[in-house]
């Protein structure tokens, strides 16, 4: 595999490629890529692990070597959320970064599963789709938003919960991946029959606001990298793992197709040899979930069709 990360010398960039570089099997190719001149140093940096992964770097404003011939490409590029700020606010900075890049792979690596961290990511992969479209490589089954942060969020804050083994946990999240368009399933979850309403109430709103509990807590020095950065490589590892023909692998992931909520939903994917295959149900819900899906529906829509718009206005003039 050549594996791609754009924005590679960031904060979520740099231990996403450090677990890359450990995890991807024997003979791969990392190839990291940021505007940041230290690019090539973090490359260097990672090539002292002992491992048969091959790491090369590549800095400045054109990514096109980076990300040529790639089987996957990672993008967490864009600016850090910052104490104020939704991952809405963003949205006029990292949107055409998103846009460029898209682009770039659009033609130097058409058949890449693009997996997309930036935020806001309910927004950037509808942006990218438009992007991708308009270089006539268009594949819904190979390109992702990254929503699996809001699973192992999920995973760590019911375990704590219920008084389980962190990895024990299982917890289905769905919708999308901000504010209230992320709906854990917590009806689904083994052993949590016992969770009132009220408390299923707490923890839906904090799983849906624990990105702002990190960058509080941060105190303005940066927003969630390190979690983030497992799970960008959680999703990136399983792309591969279902490229290379393992079967039954699957993850939570935003992506277009197989939903009938919204044309961008996050669900359960299983992974091909071509990307994602098919979509799993979601299951029954309980009438809080229902209720929760019912009213996340006209969210999801705008951001779907805010990221949309920046795409068919950029593409006149780029």
């Amino acid at each position: 595999m050549k594996v791609a990360v754009l924005g590679a010398a960031g904060g979520i960039g740099q231990p996403l490629s450090m677990i890359l570089k450990n995890q991807l099997p024997a003979g791969s190719l990392l190839s990291l890529y940021d505007v940041a001149p230290v690019t090539p140093g973090v490359a260097k940096d990672l090539s002292h692990i002992p491992t048969d992964v091959e790491v090369v770097g590549f800095a400045g404003t054109d990514a096109s070597e980076a990300v040529k011939d790639a089987d996957v490409v990672v993008m967490p590029a864009g600016v850090a959320r910052k104490p104020g700020m939704t991952r809405d606010d963003l949205f006029n900075i990292n949107a055409g970064i998103v846009a460029g890049l898209s682009r770039a792979i659009a033609q130097h690596a058409p058949k890449a599963c693009l997996c997309i961290i930036s935020n806001p990511v309910n927004s950037m992969v509808p942006l990218a789709a438009e992007v991708i479209k308009a270089k006539g490589s268009y594949d819904p089954h190979r390109l992702f938003g990254v929503s699996v942060l809001d699973v192992l969020r999920s995973e760590t804050f019911l375990a704590e919960e219920i008084g389980v083994s962190r990895q024990a946990m299982q917890v289905p999240v769905i919708g999308g991946h901000s504010g209230n368009t992320i709906l854990p399933l917590l009806s689904q979850v083994l052993n949590g029959e016992g969770i009132s309403e009220a408390r299923i109430d707490e923890l839906t709103k904090r799983i849906q606001n624990a990105g702002t509990e990190v960058v509080e807590a941060k105190a303005g020095a940066g927003s969630a990298t390190l979690s983030m950065a497992t799970a960008g490589a959680r999703f990136a590892l399983k792309v591969v793992r279902g490229l290379l023909g393992e079967p039954g692998v699957t993850e939570y992931g935003y992506v277009e197709g197989g939903s009938a909520y919204a044309k961008f939903f996050a669900q359960r994917l299983e992974f091909g040899t071509a990307g994602w295959k098919r979509t799993l149900p979601i299951g029954t819900l309980s009438a809080y979930e229902q209720a929760a899906l019912d009213g996340l529906k006209g969210t999801l829509e705008g951001n779907i069709k805010k990221g949309v718009d920046f795409a068919t206005e950029w593409l006149k003039t780029n």
